[in-house]
Formats: C-alpha cells, structure tokens, sequence
C-alpha cells in the first residue's frame, strides 16, 4: 500500500510539474520552432554515444561477476541489464530494475545467491564512487559561477548535501568492516542490513582490487557517455552551451533526478535544466525544457530496447511482479541475516 501511495503522489508531482512547465503557449511555440530547426545530426549523434552508457555499463557488471566466478555470456549480462534499464525507467513506481535484474540474475545462477545479490550491490556501488569522482572534478573549476545566483546555488548545496551523505556512509561502512564491527552493531539500527551487504561486498571484492578499480574506470566512462548525450541533444538546438560546461551541470541533474520525487525525473529534470542552463549560460527556457526533453527521449528509446530484450528473454520464465519483489525480498534478508555458524 506504502508504494501504491508514493507512486500516485510521484504520478501527482509529474503531472504538476509539467502543467506548470508547459502552461505558457510562447515557451510551446517557441518550443516548436526550435524543434523544427533543429539539427538532426546532433540527435543522432545523441543516440549513438548513450549506447556507451549501457555497454559500458554491462560490461561493469560483467567483470563483477567474474570476480565470483559467475560465467555468463557477456551477450547474456547485457540482456539482463537492458531489462533492468526497461524496468527502471518504464515501472519505476512498481519495481526496480535492479530487482528485476537480480531476480533473473539468481535464475542463471544456482547455489550462488549471495555471491549474485552483491554483484547488483558493488555495481550501484562503483557507480556511485564515479560519480562522486567525476563531480568534483567537473565542478571544482567552475564552484565560483554556480555561487552567483540564488537558485544555482541552492541546487549546489542540495548536490553537496546529497553526494556528502552518501560519501559519509560509504566511509562509515568502510571503518565498520575494516574494524570487524559489524556484528556488534544495534540490530535495529537504521540501515544495519546495508551495512552488512556492504561489508560482504567489501570481502567479495577487496582482494580483487584491480578488477574493482576497472570497473570504477568503466563507470567514470559510462558517466561520460550519458553526459555527452546531452550535450549532443542541446547542440541540435543550441551553440551556447560548451562540453565542458554541459560536463559540470550533469552531476546536479543525473543525482537530483535521482531522488523519487516524481517518475523517473520528469518534470523535475526538465525544470532544472531551465533554471541551470538560463542562469549560468543564457539559454532560453523553452530551449531548455526541449534539450531535456530530447535527451530523455534518447533515454526511452534506449529503454523500450530492453524491454525487446526482455519479450525475448529465455530460458528464464517470466515472471510476475509480486513474485520477483518477494523472491529477491527473501535473498536480501538471507544474505543481511546469515544464519549462525556451527
């Protein structure tokens, strides 16, 4: 019932969001004439590069599970990501795709459940890590610019916030592992069951550090790509706006739309490029609203790809969604509660 309410309240921001962005019949127009002008070479280019996003982004995942010896297929590992791609972005509200990838993901692998679960895990991980990287060495150079008006600057506090929270429990799983407190910890402490799939991905993946700092490298281009994309998207209607600069407004749109505030970012993405792109580099809001647009539609496209792949999905049978939430509900719990050792 909990996640019925937070996906119609998610449904009710969107729907706000976009009345409120598209209200205006001069942004439409304005909207549509920059459509029609448009240089459709850019878009292509566009959805060209945002392939890297998901090969790249298999091929993480499939270096991580061949650190556990799980030897799928790399052609297999990009099916079941391009699933959870689908999943994400076109059932957001009713499961992840993360979910869905680690329950097809336990289908494959038999008897190595909590070495499959923490695959999923250290690739979210590593992303994360990259992506933390990545922002500060895109935004270190231009902070100044981002202080100068009221609104650019409080999306970049809200990012600061966010990224040094996460960069807070990453190094707070890190001690707790290395000082062996984990079993020591509160079982009602909140957040105690991540913890403990931290510290075992810790384990999984310490001694086999080289693969680990490759697949950090892998995502750190995998970021790359999806920032590129749009970058690519505004060049079809804009010159204004440099790679560079394109590079440091990404991280505050990629982690804020992040945030489950309506379903998979729609009108929250779209807002933040008006704001973000107006104030710091002078491109109109309706020009704005449209690079959004277009590059999320990239993101779609590449989407509705996964879910070819998951019609054509085999040998695994498809299942329903009641059935894939519990199943993976129930590893979760096996591997954040190991029963004890004789």
């Amino acid at each position: 019932m909990k996640k019925v309410v937070a996906t119609l309240l998610q449904l009710a921001v969107t729907v706000g969001l976009l009345v409120f962005l598209f209200h205006d019949p001069e942004k439409r127009a304005g909207m549509w004439n920059a459509l029609v002008h448009a240089d459709k070479r850019w878009l292509l280019l566009g959805l060209a590069i945002y392939s890297g996003v998901e090969v790249l982004g298999a091929l993480r995942w499939h270096l991580l599970l061949k650190v556990q010896g799980i030897r799928l297929p790399f052609w297999r590992v990009l099916q079941l990501f391009m699933v959870g791609v689908f999943f994400n972005v076109f059932l957001p509200g009713a499961v992840g795709g993360d979910v869905v990838k680690i329950y097809y993901l336990l289908k494959e692998t038999k008897g190595q459940q909590t070495a499959a679960f923490l695959t999923v895990l250290m690739d979210r991980l590593l992303g994360l890590v990259a992506l933390i990287a990545m922002t500060a060495l895109l935004l270190g150079p231009r902070y100044q610019a981002f202080l100068e008006t009221p609104a650019t600057r409080a999306l970049l506090w809200t990012l600061l916030f966010i990224m040094a929270n996460a960069l807070g429990a990453i190094a707070f799983s890190i001690v707790v592992t290395a000082c062996g407190w984990i079993d020591k910890l509160p079982a009602r402490l909140p957040g105690r069951d991540k913890l403990v799939e931290m510290s075992l991905a810790y384990g999984l993946y310490g001694r086999a550090w080289r693969t680990s700092l490759a697949g950090l490298a892998v995502s750190a281009l995998a970021h790359g790509c999806f920032f590129t994309t749009f970058y690519f998207a505004a060049r079809a209607f804009t010159e204004s706006v440099t790679w560079l600069n394109m590079m440091a407004v990404m991280p505050i749109v990629a982690v804020i739309t992040s945030l489950p505030i309506s379903i998979s970012g729609v009108g929250v993405r779209e807002g933040l490029f008006e704001k973000l792109l107006g104030d710091l580099h002078g491109v109109p809001g309706d020009t704005a609203v449209l690079i959004s647009l277009t590059g999320f539609l990239v993101i779609v496209l590449w989407s509705a790809a996964g879910g070819l792949m998951y019609l054509f999905y085999r040998p695994s049978q498809h299942a329903a969604l009641g059935e894939i939430i519990e199943t993976v509900a129930e590893v979760e719990d096996e591997v954040a509660h190991p029963p004890p050792q004789p």
